[in-house]
């Protein structure tokens, strides 16, 4: 696997000055990027495939393990504050269990026992959408994980660093950046590591946006949750409505700080009214405002 490979380049990387280190470490993380390049195409085929499959019920479902499975976790936790996407329908499967974020177990990431039974008693099917991360391609536990996944009819997206790899091979939407060697050996949590937060944050964000949870490059469905977000929400209210300060403050307080029925409110529309123009709508925000506009 190249994510092992020692580059002869670092053989002496401990006897470096420090700051010739951190300038090789930095040359990584920008390659580490630039290897995501050719897989837009595929973060974007995925991306459409998701939004779809999720419908109305479906869940987000994360799988890895160690450095991967922590960043498959911390990205699916932000897409309830960022988008609203409702907590009931994500689910994080990390090898060795919660408490894994933070300590590292032995031995979690080989047991496939646990993975296949961890998906079982999780009910997951076909309106579900998994993601499993391994840098290598290979772990155990999250290679059984998308097998068992996609045997129960989820839809099942790999990302991996490494071409070729049977997590890519068994996934139907396999996103592969190959970030090679790193410049201290074996350590993906460095290159391969920001690969894959980069693809993640990429790929659940294009989700959001086919799912319309965006509206003019704003975050609309964002949960407002201390003074800073408010004030960020009511002047989205106001630029997206073309309303006073004010006008848009009462709205959004009349709307219970929901973003969306706040601006519906702010152009004039009943909270009532608000809400079954955007359930009608499946929470898209354009999608209200254009039968709120033909309506009209």
């Amino acid at each position: 696997m190249k994510t092992e490979a020692l580059d002869p380049r670092y053989r002496d990387l401990d006897r470096w000055p420090t700051e010739l280190t951190v300038e090789a470490m930095l040359e990584g993380q920008m390659a580490a990027i630039a290897a995501i390049q050719s897989q837009t195409r595929a973060i974007a085929q995925a991306a459409e495939a998701a939004a779809v499959r999720l419908g109305d019920g479906g869940r987000l479902v994360f799988v890895g393990a160690g450095t991967s499975g922590r960043l498959a976790v911390q990205d699916g936790a932000e897409l309830h504050p960022t988008f609203g996407w409702p907590t009931d329908r994500l689910v994080f499967l990390m090898a060795g269990g919660s408490s894994a974020l933070t300590q590292a177990y032995e031995g979690a990431e080989d047991d496939t026992a646990a993975a296949r039974a961890e998906i079982t008693a999780a009910g997951v099917g076909a309106s579900d959408v998994v993601i499993g991360v391994a840098a290598s391609g290979r772990t155990p536990y999250t290679l059984a994980a998308i097998e068992t996944a996609r045997a129960a009819g989820a839809l099942t997206i790999a990302i991996a660093n490494n071409a070729g790899s049977a997590l890519l091979d068994a996934a139907e939407h396999p996103i592969c950046a190959v970030t090679g060697s790193e410049v201290l050996a074996g350590s993906t949590r460095m290159k391969a590591g920001t690969a894959q937060k980069a693809i993640l944050n990429m790929l659940s964000t294009a989700i959001m946006l086919r799912r319309g949870l965006v509206y003019d490059g704003r975050m609309v469905a964002m949960r407002i949750s201390n003074a800073k977000l408010l004030s960020r929400g009511r002047d989205m209210v106001a630029q997206i409505a073309r309303v006073d300060a004010d006008t848009a403050a009462r709205a959004l307080e009349t709307a219970h700080n929901d973003i969306r029925l706040g601006v519906l409110v702010a152009l004039g529309t009943s909270i009532a009214d608000a809400k079954l123009l955007l359930d009608a709508s499946g929470g898209d925000l354009r999608r209200a405002l254009m039968a709120l506009e033909a309506r009209d």
